[in-house]
């Protein structure tokens, strides 16, 4: 289906081979898009739509002029909880989002609610998942289609000081001094990057010595399940090739004892998924290996550390603060505009 009107020109994707055709146009996209994350790159949501693909593919491409300036990822459920537009990536992605350039950009919203009001006869529920507050769909109207954002996630983050050694004298970096000791008290210490150790040997590291420390607890943990491995094998080569991804391993007498894997873009780290070797527990390698992590953020002058969705304990021992994020769950309305702002409404609920 394609529409113009103006310059805009809209069209529904719903085939896998649309979102591989857009592929240069995505990633230019991306790039110019301020808000992004590496979560809503070609490199984290194509590889996961290619291995779990949970229902037909409904997603909105929107140029002006012939160039990209809106992409919504979407795809339709039809199961337990109705007919819905999800996103893609949803489940295993702590930030979701659309892509617009040079947001806010109401018209570019408004097409978006177009090509969806068309199909509305498919899906009864427009989901907007996991929005972090300064998200591009918290702030937009579309068009008619209503609903009020509600807090859905704690994701703690990091705010990260100017130094390293401002971060050595927090409560944060004391600890991490203090496992980095006990981890040093071994012979042939150091740490492997991705650049070093490839990260597609490193994530096989993580598999393993994640599968460990839970299966010490008695669970499978989240790398368990083989769709998972493969989507993560797929998308760390990418990943690594388009410079997001950070990963480190924690080495000690010739053995990979902890690994991490995370990303970093535009002054933001993100800390997805680590694991470490419950034999080793003493010297707290996951500990040294995480603050590892956070000093390098601060060397290469990032912000913010994300330790993503969860509240664990382990998060707040390094000083990190909830942030919420908020869903959108979008109907069509006929006439009121539903243009409240999510950071403003969720602020009003207690989270922000």
């Amino acid at each position: 289906m394609t529409q113009s009107r103006s310059t805009l020109e809209i069209t529904l994707l719903t085939r896998t081979s649309d979102l591989v055709r857009l592929l240069p146009e995505w990633w230019a996209l991306w790039s110019r898009s301020a808000q992004a994350t590496p979560f809503q790159s070609p490199a984290w949501l194509l590889p996961w739509w290619q291995v779990f693909h949970p229902g037909p593919l409904m997603s909105v491409a929107v140029r002006r002029d012939g160039l990209l300036v809106g992409l919504a990822p979407f795809y339709l459920e039809d199961g337990p909880y109705g007919r819905r537009l999800l996103p893609l990536g949803i489940g295993m992605t702590d930030y979701l989002d659309v892509l617009i350039d040079g947001a806010p950009a109401p018209d570019v919203a408004e097409a978006f609610a177009k090509a969806y009001v068309a199909e509305g006869g498919r899906w009864d529920v427009w989901s907007l998942e996991e929005l972090r507050p300064d998200a591009v769909a918290c702030s937009l109207a579309f068009g008619t289609l209503e609903g009020e954002p509600q807090g859905q996630s704690a994701a703690p983050v990091l705010a990260l000081p100017a130094t390293v050694a401002e971060w050595e004298r927090s409560r944060g970096g004391r600890r991490w001094r203090r496992a980095w000791n006990r981890v040093q008290r071994h012979d042939r210490v150091g740490i492997a990057e991705s650049d070093g150790l490839s990260g597609p040997d490193l994530f096989e590291a993580l598999i393993e010595l994640h599968g460990r420390r839970w299966a010490a607890k008695g669970e499978p943990g989240v790398l368990a399940n083989p769709d998972v491995r493969l989507f993560h094998r797929t998308a760390v080569p990418h990943l690594r090739a388009s410079k997001l991804l950070r990963s480190f391993g924690l080495q000690v007498e010739g053995q990979t004892v902890a690994a991490y894997y995370g990303f970093a873009h535009r002054g933001e780290s993100y800390a997805y998924l680590n694991g470490f070797n419950p034999d080793w527990g003493f010297e707290s390698p996951g500990t040294a290996l995480i603050g590892t992590a956070i000093r390098c953020a601060i060397g290469q002058g990032q912000r913010r550390f994300h330790f993503l969705r969860g509240q664990e304990p382990y998060k707040y021992l390094w000083g990190a603060e909830d942030r919420w994020n908020v869903v959108r769950t979008l109907r069509r309305v006929s006439t009121t505009s539903g243009n409240e702002i999510c950071g403003r409404q969720a602020s009003h609920q207690g989270y922000s």
